[in-house]
């Protein structure tokens, strides 16, 4: 079927085919949440963010929607559709009958939130409470699609009740060291324990017929296994990386670019074991280039590696983030056309590129590109 931007449909089975419809986040909003568990592990010990909570400066939310609306633009100037949520008031308080937190977070991200499958989108669970009800921002668009197409599911994790059990409290402490979250990280000991399925969609990549899917600090095994049943008909494989202190999210570590290539942080390389599936299966890992910065931007919780958080428009171009020179160059030498966007004052309200947008259709169908697993 030859897709059409006056039809709704949802389809997307991997990272790299065609994109012709995609949901663009907003800065509106913003926050910084106040402390939590999940939180207080994710934020590094010498961050500008440690101690500071409440509503984002004004300046930053229009100067992030700047960004993020010519982004859009660019975007459907090159054919593609472009939905964007319908943010509440994310000053008030989050609560249910287990805990309160004093506000809620902000909706740029909607790729932590929601994971299209195929067929179905899903919204996961989330690990934070600040970001419990971040899926109320998507419902218009999920009812919409749902009213407009037929063919498509909307689905929703079981959502967790996030006590303090769900939380190992060894990661309370400010001053940890990052020796010890390192030795941590390699024991695959991290700040979410297996109470019950916890999981980020972005911590899930998308490869047809399988899912890859980084267990760390938003993804718990309990989550994986939920995938799992979940989608019987998917091969669901579980990785780590053991050079990452805060293992938040798989998009600025692992990044498929297109069948075949896949970019990994150097700092955060895939282990032996875990790589073979794909070399079996002539995927080349490629270490991918340096962060043009060597510090994020102020008040930002994401590492300097969002330089890798690209968004694949086809397997023939990349969206890379404008100042990342570096990366720029490496894709370009790997025949990628590059297509530089202007983003980083807009990643402290979520991350990059890839963070900031969520699939609702990519042509082409499920495919098996691990033959040597059938």
């Amino acid at each position: 079927m030859v897709w059409s931007a006056d039809k709704t449909e949802v389809k997307s089975w991997n990272e790299w085919d065609t994109l012709r419809h995609v949901i663009v986040g907003k800065a509106d909003d913003g926050h910084i949440p106040p402390p939590e568990p999940a939180l207080d592990a994710k934020v590094p010990e010498d961050s500008d963010m440690r101690g500071q909570w409440g509503r984002r400066p004004q300046e930053s939310i229009d100067k992030a929607n700047e960004l993020l609306d010519n982004f859009a633009s660019m975007l459907q100037k090159r054919g593609v559709r472009v939905d964007r949520p319908s943010p509440f008031d994310f000053s008030l308080p989050a609560e249910t009958p287990d805990w309160k937190t004093e506000s809620n977070f902000g909706c740029m991200p909607p790729r932590d939130v929601l994971l299209t499958v195929g067929r179905e989108m899903l919204e996961a669970t989330m690990s934070y409470r600040c970001r419990w009800f971040e899926y109320l921002c998507y419902r218009p668009l999920l009812q919409q699609y749902y009213n407009e197409d037929p063919k498509m599911r909307h689905e929703a994790a079981p959502k967790p009740r996030l006590t303090d059990a769900d939380y190992h409290p060894d990661y309370l402490s400010e001053k940890i060291g990052e020796a010890k979250r390192l030795e941590w990280a390699a024991e695959k000991f991290f700040v979410t324990t297996e109470e019950e399925p916890l999981f980020d969609a972005a911590d899930v990549l998308r490869f047809g017929r399988d899912l890859v899917v980084q267990h760390g600090f938003t993804t718990n095994l309990k989550g994986i296994d939920w995938l799992k049943r979940h989608f019987p008909e998917h091969r669901v494989h579980t990785v780590n990386f053991p050079g990452d202190p805060y293992p938040i999210h798989i998009d600025a570590t692992f990044t498929p670019i297109r069948p075949g290539l896949i970019l990994n942080n150097p700092h955060r390389r895939l282990p032996q074991d875990q790589r073979d599936m794909f070399e079996a299966n002539g995927w080349e890992i490629v270490d991918a280039a340096q962060p043009a910065h060597n510090q994020p931007p102020p008040l930002c919780y994401s590492s300097v590696w969002l330089s890798m958080n690209v968004l694949v428009l086809d397997p023939k171009t990349v969206c890379v983030e404008k100042s990342e020179v570096y990366q720029c160059d490496q894709l370009d030498k790997l025949g990628i056309e590059v297509v530089p966007v202007d983003l980083r004052d807009a990643y402290a309200f979520g991350g990059g590129l890839h963070c900031c947008t969520a699939d609702v259709y990519r042509d082409g169908e499920c495919e098996d590109y691990f033959p040597t697993l059938s």
